[in-house]
């Protein structure tokens, strides 16, 4: 591929005492998902995973001091590459499989995206780059794309709407959010206001074109977060924001609905 090797894979920066964002700079903005570590009293947290190219868990040891349950947003391959370093893994029942079994494609290539995908993903401001590379470095020597495949997880917990994640002094309710994929899900945090929500909110064009979307059930679950008394939004991709960035980004995408 004619990249040079990162000399550090993951970046992370603090965001509260509990609350840590990890995120790999290498990756093309499309496929850099948002990895939060949230720490509790009697287990973690680790919000989605992020690709998979080098390992999560190692890179994280000094945070990490107790059982770790690794929470799917949702099964698309930027998410849930390093889900297999753990041993209990949570996602939504619809996409349990997909989670034991993954089978996105998975080549660090965008001959896997459709042409007309392709499109779609550039109207939203995410281009792929022109010469087919997701990475922009290389994660260790002995890396090679060719050979990559998101690995099978094991699945400990499948939750659906109304479900609760505790950590002993934190507690989550899981709110199912299908639209951006069936089995999407965020997790609220009513004593807080604090919301973790994946990929069905972030500050950027909202993709709703995938083969698996769904737009009417975008439009329900948008007007269900809208109605919450959220403070703060940690998203899938992009910067965190507050309640009135919450209200304007679903304000303009439903306006884009008929």
């Amino acid at each position: 591929m004619g990249l040079q090797i990162a000399k550090r894979w993951f970046h992370r920066k603090r965001i509260d005492d509990d609350i840590t964002l990890l995120w790999e700079p290498h990756v093309i903005p499309l496929m850099r998902c948002n990895i939060w570590h949230l720490r509790g009293r009697d287990r973690d947290l680790m919000i989605d995973t992020g690709m998979g190219y080098a390992n999560l868990r190692d890179a994280t040891r000094d945070l990490i001091d107790k059982q770790v349950i690794a929470v799917t947003t949702h099964c698309h391959a930027d998410h849930i590459g390093g889900h297999h370093e753990f041993d209990a893994c949570l996602v939504h029942k619809v996409e349990a499989e997909t989670l034991r079994h993954p089978n996105q494609a998975n080549s660090l290539y965008d001959g896997s995206f459709s042409p007309d995908l392709q499109r779609t993903l550039a109207a939203a401001g995410y281009p792929l780059p022109t010469d087919g590379h997701l990475i922009t470095a290389l994660p260790h020597a002995d890396f090679d794309p060719a050979l990559f495949t998101l690995r099978p997880a094991q699945v400990a917990h499948v939750v659906e709407d109304g479900s609760s994640v505790d950590t002993g002094d934190r507690h989550f309710e899981v709110l199912h959010l299908p639209g951006h994929s069936p089995g999407s899900i965020g997790l609220w945090e009513a004593e807080t206001g604090i919301l973790f929500s994946g990929d069905c909110i972030y500050d950027g064009t909202l993709l709703d074109g995938l083969d698996h979307s769904d737009r009417d059930a975008y439009r329900a679950s948008l007007e269900r977060l809208r109605a919450l008394p959220v403070r703060v939004v940690h998203a899938g991709h992009e910067a965190s924001f507050e309640r009135s960035r919450l209200h304007h980004l679903i304000d303009s995408y439903l306006a884009t609905l008929p």
